[in-house]
């Protein structure tokens, strides 16, 4: 861990502008959830993203730097892809399935200009639907907050390193709700 943080602080001294968000990865508490529930198959409809603003970044601004997706250049698509990994690793993703998940992210950014401590925020609205009608449609939200720096080289890697747990946090939130739980059986 030390050294890919090590690498990554290198990498914001000498490039100076533009990074990627890290891959996702699925959460055990995440993957659990679902397959305890018992949910049908499900499959990801359109993500799309509301239009931009100062809490709607895309991509996310770190002190002058951008961040941007992995995934189509799109936060939209990384939150669709995070929530396609996680229905995976439980076995529960399927291109075929009639019950669809689909959303618009609200919300998405990260605050690295705290001295000693950075924040981040992330809204989406999710909606389930079988057969086209529509099972669930409700907003999700979540925070985080980790150590920061007044010094750039490690404030911004910070930033970047914490927004796969602000998406992870987000998704816990939809899997604990359960209504939705019960719109996916």
């Amino acid at each position: 861990m030390k050294f890919g943080l090590g690498v990554l602080t290198l990498a914001v001294a000498l490039s100076g502008c533009s990074f990627t968000a890290p891959p996702y990865s699925p959460q055990v508490e995440n993957v659990a959830t679902l397959q305890n529930a018992n949910v049908a198959e499900t499959k990801i409809g359109e993500f799309t993203s509301a239009p931009k603003s100062a809490q709607n970044a895309d991509p996310i601004s770190l002190r002058g730097s951008k961040m941007h997706s992995p995934i189509s250049d799109s936060y939209a698509s990384y939150l669709a892809d995070a929530l396609r990994q996680e229905l995976s690793l439980a076995e529960k993703y399927s291109e075929s399935s009639d019950t669809e998940i689909s959303g618009t992210l609200q919300k998405n950014d990260l605050d690295a200009t705290g001295l000693s401590q950075g924040n981040g925020v992330i809204e989406a609205r999710f909606m389930v639907t079988r057969q086209g009608q529509i099972r669930y449609d409700d907003t999700k939200s979540a925070e985080t907050t980790w150590p920061s720096s007044f010094l750039g080289s490690v404030a911004i890697p910070a930033a970047i390193q914490a927004y796969p747990g602000l998406v992870q946090k987000l998704i816990n939130a939809l899997f604990n709700d359960p209504a939705f739980l019960q719109a996916l059986k």
